[in-house]
C-alpha cells in the first residue's frame, strides 16, 4: 500500500512531537503538517514507505481551529520553506501546543502526569534568530532547504521573517557557489559574523568571511567565544536559563558542582559564583575550542576546573560527590550510561536543561529509577514559529 500523492479528507486529532498534528484513515496513522487540532483539511500525502503511517501536508482548510492566523513568512505552507512549523497558528496557540506536546512526552515515557506552561520570552514571535544556517542552491541564491528536503527555498526577496533584523541582508545580496553552506550569527552588540563551508575532494573547508569573535552578555558576563560554536539562538534565552538554574541549583557556600555538557560555561558561572572562592565547580566539554573559549571567559573564577572529552567517558573519573549537577545535554539527551553514574552520586539536586521533551523524558524516567522526583519544570518558547521547545527540570531524591 503506497498512497504517495493521494488526497485524504481528514479529520485532525492531537498534537505529536516534531511540528505535526495525527489523523487516521482506512486504519492507518497521518502525520499531518499546517494544520492543527481539531480541524478539518484535505490533505496531499507527501511520504509513504508502505507501512503503518504516512506523512502528510494539508494543502486545504475546510475547518479551521480558533487559533489559525495567517503565516506572516509567504515561503511558509506546503512545499515551502522547512524551517518554521507553526507559523499557521497564532503565538499563544503555539505554546498550548507546546505544553501539550510536553506534557504528552512525561506521561507517556516517564508516567509523570503534570500541568504545562511554556512561557514566552521577551521580544515576540518574530525577529529573534540569531544563529541561522543556510545553504546556496543550484542558481547560487542563498536559501533554506523545505521541510524533509534538499531543495532549496531562496530567502532573496522575502528575507527570513524570525531571523535577527539585517542579520541576512549581506548574505541574500550575492550569489554563492552552489551547494555553499552559509553559517550566519548576530551577536549581542549586532555584529554579523559569516562563514561559509564548502566541499572540497569529499572534505569540508570553512572560511571565515567577517567577524568571528562573538561578544554576549548573559549571566551578569560578558562572553567572548567563537561565533560559531554553541551559544543560544534566542537573544533572551541565555540569561533566562542562567536564573533558571540558579535558582534551582542553590549550591552552598564550599560545596562541589558539576556543570556537564558545559560548552563555554554559562552555567558554571552561575555554579562558580554559588560555591565562593572556597567551593569547587567542574566543567566538563567535548568541544576542545569551547573549552578554550570558557576558560578564557572564566579565568577569573579560580574555582572553575575543565575537563575536555566526552561526558560519558569522563563521568566515572570524576572525583567527589557533588551536592549538585548542571546538565545541558544534546538533543539526543544525556541517556542511561551517563544519568544512572550521576544519580549514583546521590546527590542533593539536579538541575538539567533540555531541547528535546522526549528526550528529557526518558531521561526523567531513568532518574525515577533511582528514586528521584521531578520536584520543579520550567518550559520556554525560545523558538518562536518552530515545533522547538526548551525545558529546564529540577530533580530531586524521594523524600523517605
Amino acid at each position: 500500500m503506497n498512497w504517495q500523492g493521494r488526497h485524504l479528507d481528514l479529520t485532525i486529532d492531537a498534537v505529536a512531537n516534531g511540528g505535526h498534528c495525527v489523523a487516521r484513515h482506512d486504519g492507518r496513522v497521518v502525520f499531518v503538517r499546517h494544520c492543527l487540532p481539531g480541524e478539518r483539511v484535505r490533505a496531499v500525502v507527501t511520504e509513504d514507505t508502505g507501512g503503518s503511517y504516512c506523512r502528510a501536508d494539508a494543502v486545504e482548510v475546510r475547518e479551521a481551529a480558533p487559533g489559525r492566523v495567517t503565516p506572516p513568512c509567504p515561503l511558509s505552507g506546503p512545499g515551502g520553506c522547512g524551517g518554521c512549523d507553526w507559523q499557521h497558528a497564532s503565538p499563544a496557540t503555539q505554546r498550548e501546543l507546546k505544553a501539550t506536546v510536553v506534557a504528552e512526552q512525561l506521561r507517556r515515557l516517564a508516567g509523570i502526569d503534570r500541568d504545562v506552561e511554556v512561557e514566552e520570552l521577551p521580544g515576540g514571535p518574530l525577529g529573534w534568530r540569531s544563529r541561522i544556517q543556510l545553504v546556496a542552491g543550484p542558481d547560487g541564491r542563498a536559501g533554506l532547504r523545505a521541510h524533509r528536503s534538499h531543495r532549496v527555498i531562496p530567502l532573496d526577496g522575502h528575507g527570513c521573517a524570525i531571523a535577527v533584523p539585517g542579520a541576512l541582508d549581506d548574505v541574500l545580496a550575492r550569489r554563492w557557489r552552489p551547494g555553499t553552506g552559509i553559517e550566519v550569527t548576530r551577536d549581542g552588540t549586532g555584529h554579523t559574523h559569516l562563514r561559509s563551508l564548502t566541499k572540497v575532494r569529499g572534505r569540508t573547508r570553512s572560511r571565515q568571511l567577517a567577524g568571528g569573535q562573538a561578544a554576549e552578555r548573559a549571566a551578569g558576563r560578558d562572553w567572548r567565544f567563537d561565533a560559531h560554536g554553541f551559544w543560544q539562538v534566542h537573544p533572551a534565552a541565555a540569561d533566562t536559563f542562567a536564573g533558571v538554574v540558579a535558582d534551582w541549583a542553590r549550591a552552598d557556600t564550599g560545596a562541589l558542582a558539576w556543570d556537564l555538557y558545559a560548552g563555554t560555561g554559562l552555567f558554571a558561572a552561575v555554579l562558580a559564583e554559588q560555591v565562593g572562592t572556597d567551593g569547587q565547580v567542574v566543567a566538563v566539554e567535548s568541544s576542545p575550542r569551547a573549552v578554550d573559549d570558557g576558560s578564557r571567559a572564566l579565568a577569573d573564577l579560580t574555582q572553575v576546573h575543565w575537563r575536555q572529552g566526552s561526558v560519558a567517558k569522563l563521568i566515572e573519573r570524576l572525583d567527589g560527590l557533588p551536592q549538585v549537577v548542571v546538565l545541558d545535554p544534546p538533543r539526543k539527551g544525556a541517556g542511561k550510561a551517563v544519568v544512572d553514574a550521576i544519580a549514583a552520586r546521590e546527590l542533593e539536586r539536579v538541575v538539567y536543561v533540555a531541547c528535546d521533551p522526549a528526550a528529557l523524558a526518558r531521561d526523567v524516567a531513568t532518574f525515577a529509577d533511582h528514586d528521584y522526583e521531578l520536584a520543579g519544570l520550567r518550559a520556554f518558547d525560545a523558538f518562536p514559529m518552530t515545533h522547538h521547545v526548551e525545558c529546564v527540570a529540577w530533580l530531586r531524591p524521594r523524600a523517605g
